[in-house]
């Protein structure tokens, strides 16, 4: 099967959140049509709501698998459509959880790097209406992965998704999200130029933890 990209998706209307920091969210996204733009700061006719943990130039863009969408569905009993996660790209045929931290794409005619993990909150949990769902989300680990914007260009839905490069270091971003491996985790940190910053924090308080004294 090839890896393609089933659907591109965007802001459909912002919603109340369960937080006093940012009582509002961007996270239900649904599908366009046609090619879209996709800049550094992420894609055309999407934003966030709370900047302080969401957006950016490391998570300009959310890619979440079909496989992963469809496990869940399955568990649930209901359909998951494409944005039902908050994601920008629903791909099938390729990793997002379990792609290798700086595997570069090709989409359309944008390049995107593999950056960190998606990591689950408050208003996901609200938005989703399944019990514990954040704790069940954390336990799957299915996080998708974000991605940081190369070359801008455009994509749309029915675009193969080109791997280009793939770091020798095999640090998946479920490795990241998990940190139960710290060898891979050391490994990352010396190797992954440009890592980023959210995935750098959260890998050092992963080696924090276990009393390693990891220089800066």
């Amino acid at each position: 099967m090839t890896a393609r990209v089933e659907a591109v998706c965007v802001v459909f209307a912002e919603r109340d959140a369960p937080s006093r920091r940012s009582p509002r969210t961007a996270i239900d996204k649904r599908p366009v049509d046609g090619p879209v733009r996709v800049e550094a700061g992420g894609v055309t006719g999407d934003h966030v709501c709370d900047t302080k943990f969401h957006g950016g130039r490391d998570k300009a863009v959310y890619a979440y698998s079909a496989e992963e969408a469809d496990r869940w569905g399955d568990e649930l009993g209901r359909a998951l459509p494409a944005g039902w996660f908050g994601e920008n790209l629903r791909v099938a045929g390729i990793a997002t959880t379990d792609a290798v931290v700086g595997t570069r794409w090709r989409i359309g005619t944008t390049e995107l790097e593999v950056t960190e993990p998606r990591v689950p909150c408050g208003t996901f949990a609200h938005w989703s209406g399944e019990p514990q769902w954040a704790k069940r989300f954390t336990e799957r680990a299915d996080v998708g992965t974000y991605l940081r914007v190369l070359v801008p260009g455009h994509l749309q839905a029915g675009d193969p998704v080109e791997v280009l490069s793939v770091p020798s270091h095999g640090v998946t971003v479920r490795d990241v999200f998990a940190g139960a491996d710290p060898d891979r985790l050391r490994a990352l940190l010396a190797e992954q130029p440009d890592l980023a910053d959210g995935a750098e924090t959260r890998v050092r308080k992963f080696l924090n933890r276990l009393g390693e004294q990891v220089p800066s």
